[in-house]
Order: C-alpha cells, then sequence, then structure tokens
C-alpha cells in the first residue's frame, strides 16, 4: 500500500514540475495562432504587423461596432494628406466656426473665431483626442463637415475597408457610424506606413497649446500605454456608451511594429492590458524579414549609345514576411518585367516585380530607375562631333 501510495505521489509530483518547467511554458509560447486565446473580454480584436498587413490574431473582427474616438485615425489621414498636398501647413493658423461651440466629449474649449496653427490642432487631435479641433480640420480641408465626411468615406473604400460608415470626423455617436476591428487596423496601418510623423504626435504623453496665454491648455494623452509600456508610440483609444472602449495601439522594438485593434471593452484598465497582452504575443513570438529594401538595385542596364548610360533598376517598396521565431527563411523567387524602351529618368514606373516566397506569390511591387551618366570618352565625342557635321551637311 505504501508502495502504491508512493508510486502515486511520484508521478503527482512529475505532473506538477513538467507543467510549470520552462519546456512546457515554451511550448505554450510557440503555440498556432488558432490556440492562443487573447483579448478575452473585448468583444472585437485584431493584431496585425502593419509592414505585411498579415494577421497574426483575430476575434470577430468583422462585426459591425461604433468606433468611438478612433474615427480620428481616418480625419489624421486626411490631414497628412492635405499637408502632402500643400493645401494646408503646419505653421498655418485655422478659425473655428461656430459649429466648435457646444462639441461634446473631450476637447480644447475652442470658441467660434479662435484662431490656432495646424501644428497645435493636430498635437490636440492625436495626443488629446479633442473633439473641436477634429471639426476645425474638417471644415478647412473639406469646405463642410458633410463634405468632409464624404471624404472619409471614399477614402476608406480606397484604402480596402469594406465595413465602414462614417458620419462625423470625431467618433461621437451618431446612429450608423460604423466600422469593424479589420478595417480600423488597415486604417491605422495604412497612416503609420505613409505618414510616419503621426507617431511623433501620437507618441507625446503631455504638451501644452496655448502657451504664454491666459488659456494654456494642458495636453494629456487618452493612450496610457504610450508612457508606461516601451515601444508603444501610438495610435488612438476611443470610449462612448455606444462603442465601450476602444484602442488602436502599435508598438515598435528591435524595428519590429505591431498593430492591436480592441473594440468594446469593458473598462479602460482592461482594454490596456489586453492590448498590453497582444502586442507581447506578437514580440514574443513572430519575425519581420526583409526580403527587400526599398531603393534596393535588382538590374542594371546599360545604354551602349554615344554616351553611354546606366540605368540601376531598383524597387519602389520595402517587401517584408512575416515568419515565426525560430522558422527557417524558405525560398524567394521573383518574376521581373521591365519596359527598357522607356527607361526615363524622370518615368515613375519602368516595371513590375513580382515576389513569390515558398512557391506562393506574396507581393507584386513597381520599378522605378536611378539614371548614371557615364563619363564620354574621346571617342564618344568625337563620334558626336562627326554625326552633328554629317546632319549639317546634310541639311545644306
Amino acid at each position: 500500500m505504501m508502495k502504491k501510495y508512493g508510486k502515486n505521489l511520484f508521478l503527482m509530483i512529475l505532473f506538477i514540475f513538467l507543467l510549470f518547467s520552462p519546456v512546457v511554458l515554451q511550448a505554450i509560447d510557440s503555440s498556432k495562432e488558432e490556440e492562443v486565446e487573447l483579448a478575452k473580454n473585448a468583444q472585437s480584436a485584431i493584431l496585425i504587423e502593419p509592414s505585411t498587413l498579415e494577421v497574426i490574431y483575430t476575434k470577430a473582427p468583422d462585426e459591425l461596432r461604433a468606433p468611438a474616438s478612433m474615427t480620428k485615425i481616418m480625419t489624421m489621414i486626411l490631414i497628412y494628406e492635405a499637408l502632402q498636398k500643400k493645401l494646408i501647413t503646419k505653421d498655418q493658423m485655422l478659425t473655428a466656426s461656430d459649429n466648435v461651440a457646444g462639441i461634446e466629449g473631450t476637447k480644447i474649449y475652442l470658441e467660434p473665431g479662435e484662431k490656432m496653427s495646424v501644428d497645435d490642432l493636430l498635437k490636440s487631435l492625436a495626443i488629446n483626442s479633442a473633439n473641436d479641433a477634429a471639426v476645425v480640420f474638417a471644415e478647412a480641408i473639406g469646405g463642410s463637415l458633410a463634405n468632409f465626411v464624404k471624404m472619409m468615406n471614399q477614402r476608406a473604400k480606397q484604402i480596402g475597408c469594406k465595413n465602414t460608415t462614417f458620419k462625423n470626423p470625431h467618433g461621437l455617436h451618431e446612429k450608423g457610424h460604423m466600422t469593424t476591428a479589420r478595417d480600423v487596423a488597415l486604417m491605422a496601418a495604412y497612416l503609420i506606413n505613409n505618414y510616419p510623423d503621426v507617431l511623433n504626435y501620437t507618441k507625446i504623453y503631455e504638451d501644452y497649446v496655448r502657451e504664454n496665454t491666459e488659456k494654456r491648455f494642458w495636453l494629456v494623452n487618452t493612450n496610457k500605454l504610450v508612457r508606461f509600456v516601451e515601444g508603444v508610440d501610438g495610435l488612438k483609444t476611443g470610449w462612448t456608451d455606444e462603442a465601450g472602449y476602444c484602442i488602436a495601439a502599435t508598438i515598435i522594438r528591435d524595428g519590429r511594429r505591431f498593430i492591436a485593434v480592441l473594440m468594446k471593452c469593458p473598462n479602460n484598465k482592461v482594454r490596456n492590458a489586453e492590448a498590453v497582452e497582444m502586442l507581447t504575443y506578437a514580440l514574443n513570438n513572430y519575425n519581420v524579414v526583409s526580403l527587400f529594401k526599398r531603393n534596393t538595385v535588382i538590374k542594371t542596364y546599360e545604354d551602349v549609345s554615344f554616351y553611354p548610360k546606366l540605368y540601376h533598376i531598383i524597387i519602389t517598396e520595402d517587401v517584408n514576411i512575416l515568419s515565426r521565431k525560430g522558422e527557417p527563411l524558405k525560398k524567394v523567387t521573383t518574376d521581373i518585367k521591365i519596359d527598357y524602351k522607356h527607361l526615363d529618368y524622370d518615368n515613375k514606373k519602368v516595371g513590375t516585380m513580382k515576389v513569390y516566397y515558398d512557391g506562393q506569390f506574396l507581393k507584386e511591387v513597381n520599378l522605378s530607375v536611378k539614371e548614371e551618366v557615364k563619363k564620354a570618352s574621346f571617342l564618344n565625342i568625337l563620334c558626336e562631333v562627326l554625326k552633328e557635321i554629317f546632319l549639317v551637311s546634310s541639311v545644306v
């Protein structure tokens, strides 16, 4: 009996040891996506790598939900596009209209007729989530709130959002103002990939507007993760009664960036904790491998004319893959097509390159050209002179 009891006790101790041993914990860390349960208290969630748009984890990612102030991600996309087109500049002063009066929710208490720089308005929007700043931008860029909302919806479709309808530029509750976690992640990735300058605003924890005035206003970031979690530099939080607590959080460490979107969490503590859990999971389990870097020369072509030129064919964007840690790199192949008849220096596109990873199509990128004029030899110059003489004599 004692032997049997001793054997059972040994097996129990062995089981407990194995359960909590590093070997088993490592197996849990490296488990497949489908076996991981994240964002337990969020109604919808998604975890992505923005440079590849690869999805790591989802939970009801396509269910329609109110986005609250995550709406401002699209507002900031249109702001940065206006800056890029020089429709506005950061030092330009914008004037608040009567529509800022009585605006609800988070605000910097703009008064009708008050002027503020684009830079300060952008700080207020990105850091403090100011709804009145969103209204000022909408009217300055769109001409009216209605037209700006139309622009928001058009841009969302162009980016690839399939289930998004905006009704306003700030995210205050309005019937029909809906999106999904997947669409929010897509907008967040688009903003970060194309306008990384926005992170110089969203990573600020506190700042001020109206400095050196009686109306000096303290901006405090609604995203507390930027202060307490290393590498978190954005992007946008949100809350209304209808939307619950939402966040589009992004982190960068060791050159790897990830985006986590959570919608309709029960409170801000749960939202923040589950966002960190998702981002940590990505950092612990995934690597971003660069296959081709933007501006890499993939082919060189020599034009053997009297003044020889070297054309360096380059790719116009990065090509990355997302891989599990410890996973060996698989075979990479390309299919390159170049229009050699139109290798003009100003030609933005001279061909395409399709990239295949492990035999599967990964991405198609455009090719451009960098021209290098080779130094002309004496023979080249002599030939050019004789050519000019021949042309002149033939005309005469």
